[in-house]
Parts: structure tokens; sequence; C-alpha cells
């Protein structure tokens, strides 16, 4: 990443990502403009959420069809119930963490992790980095990349929320794409790291006011995307080069467009009386 004094800021000047936020910001404009928002978002917020959880489940290998995740309530047991009832809280959660996150996003990040965990609070090990020695349980990247001992995940953090508490004049999708691939780079905690990379990925553009009423979930659009694309994506980030970072934050805008559509989609229906 850039030693400039705002480095959010220098990546946003990457050749390729001003177009992938323009695009993003057409895109948001347009779906808040829906005739629907103006009387109906709420609706439109809860099925954003409920489509989001779906999607970022579904990239931690429960792949659920979203009337399924709509009809179940056993969410308890072991396996992809668990991880889709994970993914449904951090959901309801995020949205109540927003003045929390801008004073202290390893509190918040703790908390996403604690919430993933469900019933797991008795592990010690919930809610706070992983400890030297400690294994990683993220199916989805597994080796694909090298793991960043524990005095690295702790440095890194440590830097990545004094970046944030600094402010930046970056766009929101460029910090939230660097949150989001940061914490999958890192793994920090030792079990559900997508889940809460994602949810703050989400709580960046909704705190930011890219997306205040959380109605455009790119968690869909990742699913969407696919899995190869996804890490494709983030070994680009990882690599840490100006490429591999651009390839990162357009793939994380195509994700944030995508959740437009699926939430223009519903707006839609909405208006047609069909949902």
């Amino acid at each position: 990443m850039s030693t400039s004094a705002d480095p959010l800021a220098a990546l946003a000047a990457l050749p390729g990502v001003t177009e992938s936020v323009d695009a993003v910001r057409t895109a948001v404009d347009r779906v808040y403009g829906h005739r629907v928002m103006r009387r109906r978002s709420n609706e439109v917020t809860s099925e954003a959420a409920l489509r989001g959880a779906r999607g970022s489940a579904a990239l931690a290998g429960a792949d659920w069809a979203l009337e399924e995740v709509r009809r179940r309530t056993d969410f308890g047991g072991e396996g992809e119930p668990r991880t889709v009832g994970a993914a449904l809280r951090l959901t309801a959660e995020s949205g109540q963490l927003l003045s929390i996150w801008r004073q202290s996003p390893l509190r918040v990040l703790a908390r996403l992790h604690l919430v993933a965990a469900g019933g797991a609070e008795e592990d010690e090990r919930v809610g706070r980095p992983r400890r030297s020695g400690e294994p990683v349980d993220e199916p989805l990247i597994g080796s694909a990349l090298p793991l960043p001992d524990a005095d690295e995940v702790a440095g890194r953090l440590d830097g990545l929320a004094r970046l944030l508490l600094a402010g930046s004049e970056a766009p929101a999708l460029v910090t939230a794409a660097v949150v989001h691939g940061e914490l999958l780079a890192l793994r920090p905690f030792v079990s559900r790291n997508g889940l809460v990379a994602r949810a703050a990925e989400r709580i960046v553009l909704v705190g930011s006011g890219l997306d205040p009423k959380s109605i455009c979930p790119a968690e869909v659009g990742y699913a969407e995307l696919g899995v190869a694309p996804y890490m494709a994506a983030l070994e680009g980030y990882a690599s840490g080069t100006p490429e591999g970072m651009a390839l990162w934050i357009a793939h994380c805008g195509r994700a944030v467009e995508l959740g437009v559509r699926e939430s223009t989609a519903v707006c839609e229906a909405l208006q047609r009386g069909a949902a």
C-alpha cells in the first residue's frame, strides 16, 4: 500500500479505480431515486439484508436458495445451517455498530466475530485476534494465500484501525474494499473471517453515506460473480501491487453494482405488487 499521507486516496488514483467509483455512485443514485424508495424503503432494506446474508453464506460454503433461507429457522446445527445463521446474525448486528465503528473499529471486529460464532462464546478464542500457533478454519481461502503470523496480524490490524480513524478523502468504495481485503488477507480470527470481512465492508458502505439505508448488498454480487473471480481479485489485493489493488477494488465495485441491480429488481417487484 502507498506510503503517502493518505494511502487510501492514493489507491483511488490508480488506473481504472475512478471508473469503478463513478459506476458505483451512478448505480447507487439510480436505485435511491426509484419511486418505491420514497414509500417502502424499509421493505427494500429488509429484503436486501436477507439477500446479502444469503450471498455471504454462499461464499462461506452454504449456498442455499433464497427461499430456503427465508423459510428455515433451524440455524443452530453444525455445518451449513450454522454458517447461514452466522451470516443472518451479522447482517442484523452490523447496522447497530456504526457509531462504535467510528470510534473503535477493532472493538467492532471483535463483536462481529463473537456474533458470527453464535453459541461458541465459551471458546476463549472467540472475539479476539488469533494467537501464535492457533489454526484458522477458512475453507474458501485454504492455502491459496500465505497466512500471516499473529504478530503481523496484530500490527496490521492496528495500522488499519489508525488509518480508518485518521479519516481519508478516498471514496467509500475504496475504503470498504481495503477493509474487506485486509481482513480476508489477514484472517485475524480462528474462523468466520470471510463473513466478518463482508459485514465490515457493509458497515463502511453504510456509515460513509454511500448506502445509508443498506439497500445495495455487495454480498449478492460477490456470490453472483463466483468464488474463482473473488479469489483471483483477493490474490491481487494480497500482492500489494498497484495492478492487484486496482483489480480488487474494481471487483468490489462490480459486486456493489450487482447488489444495486438486485435491489432494483426488488423495487420493481414491490411496485408491481409481486413482493
